[in-house]
């Protein structure tokens, strides 16, 4: 990326300067203009912040002086700043040792305020920065947006690890579960809002306005996660169709020329896509609580609805598939390579099967597919109930899920017949099903023995070995 191409930070960035400009009360420079990254001149504008000489208004500007000027800089003046944040001013350790010992040596009388001083001591100078950054208007997103930047940049930037730790600390803490607010989005939501759903959806890309309309309909759901601080921002957010009866077909949930369905008349809630809508967030787990909340909802809004349960893709599968074959692990039945044999016309199964699955052409010709249709759906099954990694499902979409409590509920054959889906899982899909009487022991015996709860359909698929 060139510095004259405007990134979506720079973009983010330049409507949060506009806010800030206000509040700063002056230019960056007298002529306005924002100056390049100046080390030197830069820390003593970070150590004035820390200063806070003036008291609580004056830190607030200052703050905001020095925020304006790291929403004017390019990428690169920026990333010499955060560069500076995360090596001149992490935790004094002279200080927090000599804090140690006096804590050690410290009388009954004086240990209270010795472990006091210890705690001040484990705060970085760099941490009481970012927080004055809290205090302004969108201040929260303008550091969920820096920790989405330091993100993008650590891998070439590992120096950059100390401040990505304190930022998640410090937005895992503001962020709690407890402070957030679901909100029902709809199609007469405000326009910037519903924008950004077509931004921030990152499962089924939504490719119109005729889409999202149809995403929003009346047989339809869409929740959110809001933060008070952010009230214009989804954090996360979840599609929901209203349906009868498990879905085991993506298309078919999203086709546009679909009669509306009676929400009232529907017994099953499908979470079909949930989308984390803040890069700047990663790491903080909000969507099995987001699940939960939806679910409540639903069933206080709705009470004929019986079923809770996702249509989710299994990303992982052929990866697995292709590792298993290629360590010379036999896949397939002695029923299912001889049905494949003759599907392709040739003498060896194995082999026929693992032409068959090079690429996506299989699809397209019926008898091919019918004869991967059994071999397929039960290896998906095993992949998602046996394929561990740490004890936990080696699928991350499944170790979600299962972490939540569901169960997998059905494995779902040519779900998804996108290019890129029959790719990754050869066109499978699965259902996971949320019970909430069944949630809290699932959750137990996932987390305690890595015990896969699954349903009879499931199970069913795995006997056909």
């Amino acid at each position: 990326m060139t510095d004259e191409t405007p990134s979506r930070f720079d973009r983010a960035f330049g409507r949060l300067r506009r806010v800030w400009q206000g509040i700063a009360g002056k230019p960056t420079t007298e002529d306005g203009a924002p100056f390049r990254f100046d080390a030197r001149r830069v820390a003593a504008k970070i150590d004035e912040c820390l200063a806070a000489r003036g008291g609580e208004v004056s830190a607030r500007t200052q703050a905001a002086e020095l925020g304006e000027t790291y929403l004017a800089w390019n990428e690169r003046d920026r990333s010499e700043f955060l560069r500076l944040l995360a090596t001149h001013y992490g935790i004094d350790r002279d200080r927090l040792r000599a804090s140690a010992s006096a804590l050690a040596s410290a009388s009954e009388a004086d240990v209270a305020d010795a472990e006091a001083a210890v705690r001040r001591a484990l705060i970085a100078p760099r941490v009481r920065l970012l927080t004055q950054f809290n205090v302004l208007p969108q201040g929260v997103k303008f550091l969920v947006d820096m920790r989405a930047e330091v993100q993008r940049s650590i891998k070439r930037e590992p120096a950059l690890a100390p401040l990505e730790r304190d930022l998640k600390d410090l937005l895992a803490s503001w962020f709690d579960v407890g402070f957030l607010e679901l909100r029902r989005i709809t199609w007469t939501s405000p326009a910037h809002l519903l924008e950004k759903l077509i931004a921030y959806e990152a499962v089924h890309a939504i490719g119109s306005w005729t889409d999202l309309k149809n995403r929003l309909d009346f047989d339809r759901r869409c929740y959110a996660f809001f933060h008070p601080r952010m009230p214009d921002e989804p954090i996360i957010f979840i599609e929901v169709a209203l349906v009868q009866g498990l879905a085991g077909s993506i298309h078919a949930l999203l086709d546009e020329n679909a009669p509306a369905g009676d929400a009232a008349r529907a017994d099953t809630a499908i979470f079909y896509s949930i989308s984390n809508a803040q890069k700047g967030l990663v790491g903080l787990d909000f969507g099995g609580f987001l699940i939960k909340r939806v679910v409540e909802q639903l069933s206080h809004d709705l009470p004929r609805l019986k079923t809770f349960a996702t249509l989710s893709p299994i990303p992982g599968f052929r990866a697995w598939l292709e590792e298993t074959m290629g360590a010379g692990r036999p896949v397939l039945t002695a029923a299912e390579a001889q049905t494949i044999a003759g599907a392709a016309g040739q003498s060896d199964g194995a082999a026929a099967f693992a032409a068959l699955i090079a690429d996506e052409s299989w699809a397209e010709h019926p008898t091919q597919a019918e004869a991967l249709r059994v071999p397929i759906l039960r290896l998906g099954a095993t992949y998602l109930t046996e394929a561990k990694s740490g004890g936990r499902a080696r699928d991350r979409v499944a170790n979600f899920h299962l972490s939540n409590g569901a169960r997998v509920e059905r494995v779902n054959w040519m779900a998804n017949r996108s290019p890129e889906n029959l790719k990754r899982a050869f066109g499978l899909m699965v259902n996971y099903g949320y019970d909430l009487g069944e949630l809290e022991s699932n959750h137990e015996g996932y987390r305690g023995e890595g015990r896969v709860a699954m349903s009879p359909a499931v199970k069913a698929l795995l006997k056909g070995r």
